[in-house]
């Protein structure tokens, strides 16, 4: 079968930013494993005749509509009623639906409401779709030759389920999945988007695969995506294309997919059989946290110290009082002394460190906000790097590059003396 999908969210709520709309991005990433095209989405807020024209535009341009949200008990609840009333078809009570509603609350050890009776009506004609978990079920309908409808709850849990156990297999069984589309993603730091882009420009041309680049919190990305009668067909398209735009990216590129620059510093760090600690500033343990997200982490991160106050500095690290007072915490020398202090107290190979003005205050003409210092301090001796991160993009922002910068100064460290 051929046509594409539209995916139509239903909810006030995610017109007023109230709730992040995840349900969209997870269909339209299933809707991509299926190769099933999708080119539009539609967020409506909980309004019979703005749900209406939704429906009439997606009819126009869609031959699958998939809607979340709307399937409660609630009078704003809106999906179904209205898309009965659209394509001019009597709502039925479904025994088997409210047989299945009144039980779930009887596990529950609830009475049902009345209200939720509503949630056992579907259109005449239309499949019941299954909620295993919720009381909202959903409906698969072909309410004229060459149009699906699936409709799901907004409970992001619940429509996971119901769109594996039931929608999966209707798709392909309708004759809907006849390709998959598979992506990786490559990810770079210490590259510009637009430096990057100029990089591997002709790959932008490609039909197929596809590369694609984005930018997601500092780290760019290149998106390959290939369209294939299976997974490993299309992992053998991207292959090549993997491997040409790495040995472009070089050291800029540090993983794919779910890889953070934690990732490729643990595997650096276990492949050379070396530790790490961490004296942190500015940024209170976030360059811990993201260490240690990372499962297994403790093969190779011994532990850090928070120095926020120059005492702590001082009596745990080593800091000299003499360079506190001559240069201040924010600076090189401070970086260098917290780097080679959490070393050697921790009895690591690698000590890195983070100092700087994360703001909104505390910066002056000679200090601005955003400026941090780095220091690596390692086998062959210790060295530092100033950054200079702006205040624009406020304090979080500062705290989230100096820890991701931190650790790509100590990758390509690593990387220099493993060449």
């Amino acid at each position: 079968m051929s046509g594409s999908a539209e995916i139509i969210c239903i909810g006030t709520e995610l017109l007023l930013g109230e709730i992040l709309n995840s349900n969209a991005q997870y269909l339209a990433q299933q809707l991509a494993q299926l190769g099933i095209p999708h080119h539009y989405q539609t967020v409506v807020g909980d309004n019979v005749l703005r749900i209406q024209r939704a429906i009439a535009i997606a009819c126009e341009r869609a031959r699958l509509i998939i809607f979340t949200g709307g399937l409660g008990p609630t009078p704003d609840d809106l999906t179904t009623e209205t898309l009965a009333a659209f394509f001019d078809t009597p709502l039925e009570l479904r025994p088997e639906a409210l047989a299945d509603i009144e039980a779930k609350f009887a596990r529950r050890g609830r009475v049902m409401s009345a209200s939720n009776r509503k949630q056992a009506l579907l259109p005449a004609g239309a499949e019941l779709l299954p909620n295993p978990q919720g009381t909202a079920p959903g409906l698969l309908w072909q309410p004229r030759p060459g149009l699906t409808v699936m409709t799901f709850p907004g409970v992001p849990r619940e429509m996971h389920d119901m769109w594996h156990a039931t929608a999966v297999p209707y798709l392909k069984a309708q004759g809907w999945v006849n390709a998959v589309i598979h992506s990786r993603t490559l990810k770079f730091w210490g590259v510009s988007e637009s430096g990057l882009a100029e990089r591997v420009a002709p790959f932008f041309e490609r039909e197929n695969p596809t590369v694609a680049p984005y930018a997601s919190k500092g780290v760019i990305k290149l998106r390959i995506s290939a369209r294939a009668a299976s997974v490993a067909a299309a992992a053998e398209l991207i292959h090549p294309v993997e491997a040409e735009l790495r040995a472009l990216g070089g050291e800029d590129c540090f993983g794919v997919d779910d890889d953070t620059l934690a990732h490729a510093i643990g595997a650096l760090l276990q492949l050379r059989q070396e530790t790490l600690a961490v004296a942190e500033s500015c940024t209170g343990g976030g360059l811990g946290q993201m260490l240690t997200a990372v499962a297994g982490s403790s093969a190779y991160f011994w532990g850090g110290v928070i120095a926020y106050d120059n005492h702590i500095k001082e009596k745990l690290l080593g800091v000299s009082a003499d360079t506190l007072a001559k240069v201040g915490a924010v600076s090189p020398a401070v970086a260098e002394q917290m780097a080679i202090g959490v070393k050697q107290r921790l009895g690591t190979d690698w000590g890195l460190s983070i100092t700087g003005i994360a703001g909104p205050g505390g910066g002056s003409a000679d200090k601005p906000v955003g400026l941090v210092y780095i220091g690596l301090a390692g086998p062959d001796g210790v060295s530092q790097r100033e950054c200079r991160f702006g205040s624009y993009r406020g304090r979080e922002w500062v705290r989230l590059m100096s820890v991701c910068t931190a650790l790509d100064v100590l990758r390509r460290k690593i990387l220099s003396l493993s060449a």
